[in-house]
């Protein structure tokens, strides 16, 4: 894995009086770390895998550990890093350079992989602002990993309308982890990104949707479909479609289909094959079959393609494409039961289809992709979407405004 900015630890001193130590680690006991029982409770998700560093270009990476400030870690003599067994927490940190000065900004997709839970955050937020200080940093924007509200499909459907949004509808499940954590980093100066629509300033999408899987039959979640989908996913099966895993072989149908499906739906990605090509064979580098590329075939030729990604009992449905023609034989509805079902059989937790619109307005183009979703009878969830501050000092503060400036004008 990349090479690391800074060599040196730090040792961070909460406000409780607990010492964590936080150090490079190796990209081996990185992601053995999340493969342990530990790691695993704390949900990661794939942004903040070892292997996304190799994904994006133009990004310097550092992989983090918090370990015991004092004594060996797992047979590690002290002021080494921890080894996975002595780690609690982990962190991808991706370092954007300032285009004119040797300072960074500093992201953690969806990140870090910590105990949110933990209402001393201060003994792993404290070290990571001060190691990343001296790693270059001016400022650090994070994405929590707790929820803050959840929305059933019933209430959404019956509140549809006009200039309605997802915050105009009050029969929600209001998580107290993510309101707590929220109120935890208001008051260490932390600033929410974007507003609170959600739909503008996050990186990753603030509003997702998820199928939960635990302790649910295949009976269950095909009951769980509404009419509209079994019936699609019955008329792709009477019409012959065909789904299949594919492989690297496909990345260009893949790409081709995401441009027609660009094109047609009024949206940019920005993304390019190499790009694809990049992550799938990354991920699966770090696991095999850790990205796959399911394919839906219609009379022999490839009319759907969907990618999924899936770390420990998580698995995401990243990204769709589709053609514009033979779509009555519903090719789409098609490829997502069978990932669901596949997700199910590995043992999965939940099913999530990423990023959904915040709006309820038929009349918004955006609105058919929430409905698209809705038909699977999971949830919308708000994340508590993505944090950012400066890091102390006057200079730091005036790089952050630069750097906010910088991005306003690209």
């Amino acid at each position: 894995m990349a090479a690391l900015l800074v060599t040196a630890g730090r040792t961070g001193q909460s406000q409780g009086g607990r010492d964590l130590r936080l150090e490079p680690v190796t990209a081996h006991a990185y992601r053995a770390f999340l493969a342990s029982r530990t790691g695993a409770a704390l949900s990661p998700g794939f942004l903040q895998c070892p292997s996304w560093a190799e994904v994006k270009d133009g990004w310097r990476p550092l992989l983090l550990g918090w370990g015991p400030a004092e004594g060996p870690a797992d047979g590690i003599a002290p002021g080494a890093a921890p080894g996975a067994g002595g780690l609690t927490g982990v962190a991808l940190v991706l370092l954007r350079q300032l285009p004119g000065t040797r300072r960074y900004f500093a992201y953690l997709p969806e990140g870090p992989v910590a105990d949110w839970a933990d209402p001393d955050i201060d003994a792993w937020l404290t070290p990571l602002l001060r190691y990343l200080k001296g790693a270059g940093a001016f400022a650090v924007r994070i994405g929590p990993a707790p929820a803050h509200r959840r929305w059933h499909p019933g209430p959404l459907k019956s509140r549809t309308g006009t200039a309605r949004r997802l915050a105009d509808v009050l029969d929600c499940e209001v998580d107290p982890l993510g309101t707590a954590v929220a109120e935890r980093l208001r008051a260490r100066g932390w600033q929410r990104c974007g507003d609170d629509t959600g739909d503008g300033g996050d990186a990753q999408p603030r509003h997702v949707f998820q199928v939960p899987l635990a302790g649910r039959t295949s009976d269950d979640l095909w009951s769980g479909l509404n009419q509209e989908w079994r019936r699609n996913v019955r008329r792709a099966r009477k019409a012959g479609v065909e789904v299949v895993v594919g492989s690297a072989a496909e990345l260009p149908d893949f790409y081709r289909l995401l441009c027609v499906t660009e094109k047609r739906d009024g949206f940019r990605l920005g993304r390019s094959q190499a790009y694809y090509e990049r992550q799938y064979a990354a991920l699966n580098a770090e696991e095999p079959g850790r990205m796959k590329l399911y394919l839906a075939r219609h009379e022999g030729e490839i009319l759907a393609a969907h990618t999924m990604i899936t770390v420990g009992r998580r698995v995401w449905y990243q990204t769709g494409a589709s053609a514009d023609h033979r779509r009555e034989v519903r090719p789409s509805n098609a490829l997502q039961w069978r990932m669901i079902l596949d997700a199910h059989a590995t043992g999965a937790e939940v099913y999530d289809m990423r990023g959904v619109p915040s709006t309820l307005d038929p009349a918004d183009r955006s609105f058919g992709l929430l409905r698209w979703k809705l038909g699977t009878g999971g949830q919308v969830v708000e994340t508590l979407g993505e944090w950012e501050r400066p890091l102390a000092g006057t200079t730091n503060h005036a790089l952050y405004r630069a750097f906010q400036a910088y991005l306003a004008r690209r």
